[in-house]
């Protein structure tokens, strides 16, 4: 605990939080190591880790392979989901998220109420990690992949340190938490989560807000007029209305993460180049499951999905919860076409144009969010128009990490 609380000390303030309200659980942060690392030691092995390929069955698949630090650490290219498995040959059911900006993700609530602000308003499932939020920290997360038989495809944890003990990570590994810590499997398993539970929270990797956006919020640049019509239809409550999932504002001096945490029915349309879809009875319902269970026997959460940062959008390939859209104006568009022409989005099993959701069943749809630019009936007027759509791209753009602040021109003689 002291080893705990001195390297804390030294470490952003999000982390810091997460780590000392659960200080006291035995389990997981109050284990003893035979050494002690500290942040910056356990951040160089997790980074280390993070790229090992030997953990998975395959010998072939890192958390990188998923999370490529070149894509935002997202996916590295336009597939609906990864493939993974001993021969990388299974396919999933969702792309993967990026890992950025999730630092200050809430654990998993189902009445989630604001620490701060308005505290009496339930603000209903918001937090965790993954699409569903089963995770309840990125330790948690970092688990799911090491294990999933579609994913890097270990049988348990100790098949992970086993491979580890055979890898080039082994050494780091020893180094940071003691010579024999790979003898001990559990002791090992806990370690391995903590150097990438670290690792993903080092803000200059995983949290810059390096973007033109974050240049323009401190004053730096200006938006051009397309980015600026765009972003004030993305806050327009009776247009875009992006802003009420996808906060977009400085609040409470915090910078803006672009997402609630919260999760949400949208109803976007099947993905039929799922294989898990082939099957006409199955459906991925989020939060009511198939991979979450716990909450299988709540209706009203069937079809709800985390709603993602959208920091970094514009370097995905693929967009909402199966993948289903491959451009980011698609992704925009969704939101304009849905109810009011339906019959552009979704088929019916025999590929005939339908009004109503087909990767949703009908005894789901009362669960589908109506506020704008939801909320209007065939044949309406969309919220926005294509110009529009194409405005909230170009600010969305503007989300995208590693901007270079344009050079000043150079004073002239009679200036100076």
């Amino acid at each position: 605990m002291i080893a705990l609380s001195r390297f804390l000390r030294r470490w952003p303030l999000a982390l810091a939080a997460t780590l000392l309200s659960a200080a006291a659980a035995p389990s997981f942060y109050g284990t003893r190591f035979e050494h002690q690392p500290d942040a910056a030691t356990l951040t160089d092995l997790g980074r280390v880790l993070f790229f090992d390929r030997s953990l998975s069955a395959s010998g072939r698949m890192a958390c990188a392979s998923c999370h490529d630090p070149a894509h935002a650490y997202g996916p590295p290219n336009g597939l609906s989901a990864q493939k993974g498995g001993p021969h990388l040959d299974q396919v999933g059911l969702r792309p993967p998220p990026s890992l950025m900006y999730r630092a200050a993700t809430p654990s998993f609530s189902e009445h989630y109420q604001e620490s701060e602000g308005d505290d009496s308003i339930d603000n209903g499932p918001t937090g965790g990690f993954t699409w569903d939020g089963r995770a309840a920290s990125v330790h948690d997360q970092a688990a799911l992949p090491l294990l999933a038989a579609n994913e890097m495809a270990n049988a348990n944890p100790a098949e992970v340190i086993t491979r580890l003990a055979r890898s080039s990570s082994a050494a780091p590994f020893q180094a940071a938490f003691g010579p024999h810590v790979l003898a001990q499997p559990e002791l090992a398993w806990k370690g391995l989560l903590l150097a990438l539970e670290v690792f993903q929270q080092h803000p200059p990797t995983f949290s810059p807000y390096s973007s033109k956006y974050d240049a323009f919020l401190r004053g730096q640049v200006q938006l051009s007029p397309a980015e600026h019509r765009g972003f004030e239809a993305f806050n327009d409550p009776a247009r875009g209305n992006c802003a009420s999932c996808h906060i977009s504002a400085i609040k409470r001096g915090t910078w803006p993460r672009f997402t609630d945490d919260g999760l949400i029915a949208l109803g976007v349309p099947r993905n039929r180049s799922l294989p898990a879809n082939a099957d006409p009875a199955f459906f991925d319902l989020g939060l009511c499951g198939p991979l979450r269970t716990d909450l299988k026997d709540h209706p009203e959460y069937c079809g709800l999905f985390k709603t993602p940062s959208l920091r970094n959008v514009a370097t995905r390939q693929a967009f909402f919860h199966n993948g289903v859209y491959h451009r980011l104006d698609e992704a925009v568009r969704f939101y304009t076409l849905r109810d009011t022409q339906p019959q552009k989005l979704y088929r019916d099993a025999h590929g005939r144009p339908q009004r109503v959701p087909d990767d949703l069943p009908a005894a789901y749809v009362g669960n589908l969010n109506r506020d704008a630019p939801f909320g209007q009936k065939p044949g309406d007027k969309p919220r926005l128009s294509e110009a529009e759509v194409q405005d909230i791209v170009a600010f969305l753009k503007t989300l995208s990490d590693g901007y270079v602040l344009p050079k000043a021109a150079p004073k002239s003689v009679a200036a100076r």
